[in-house]
């Protein structure tokens, strides 16, 4: 699925980075947010270098289920985010996203299925305006950022790319 805006990673979901990943969300494996968000922060400040994104600009993490974020303590890809950018004085994570109650785990679902899921259930719980980089753990079908990107933009906010930690 395309989001309709440029799209980024760090690298596939395999070896090391999907056992980090893993440990982190999964493991309770707190340990492993800090080299994780220095990892995003190295893309984010690549994205700057190449002119793709601009300061001041917002960081929103993809939004998470709650249940899974009471199960893991919290969000993690929001923890690993505010890692990313903290002392960059013009960027600030907004976690500006919500699924409702309705949506169910994805994994195991295929691309349509995980669409479906999704499909005008990501709420906008914080108005965010300018520039917008949506962040993620992993990209499987894009199925959560392009219904991301679509509600970030219909609450009038300029999403100017997708950065992951892994794609699938």
């Amino acid at each position: 699925m395309d989001p309709g805006v440029p799209v980024f990673s760090l690298g596939r979901y395999a070896g090391a980075r999907s056992r980090a990943i893993v440990a982190m969300k999964e493991h309770g494996r707190r340990d492993l947010t800090a080299p994780l968000g220095r990892a995003l922060a190295l893309g984010i400040h690549q994205l700057i270098r190449w002119g793709i994104v601009v300061t001041p600009m917002a960081v929103v993490p993809a939004p998470t289920r709650r249940a899974a974020a009471r199960r893991r303590g919290g969000d993690p890809v929001a923890r690993v985010a505010v890692i990313a950018t903290r002392g960059h004085p013009d960027i600030t994570v907004v976690s500006a996203l919500r699924t409702a109650g309705t949506v169910r785990d994805s994994v195991g679902l295929n691309s349509a299925a995980r669409e479906r899921n999704l499909a005008g259930r990501v709420r906008l719980i914080e108005s965010v305006p300018g520039d917008v980089l949506l962040v993620d753990d992993i990209l499987t079908t894009g199925a959560t950022a392009c219904e991301a990107v679509r509600v970030l933009h219909s609450s009038g906010a300029r999403v100017v790319g997708v950065l992951t930690v892994a794609h699938a």
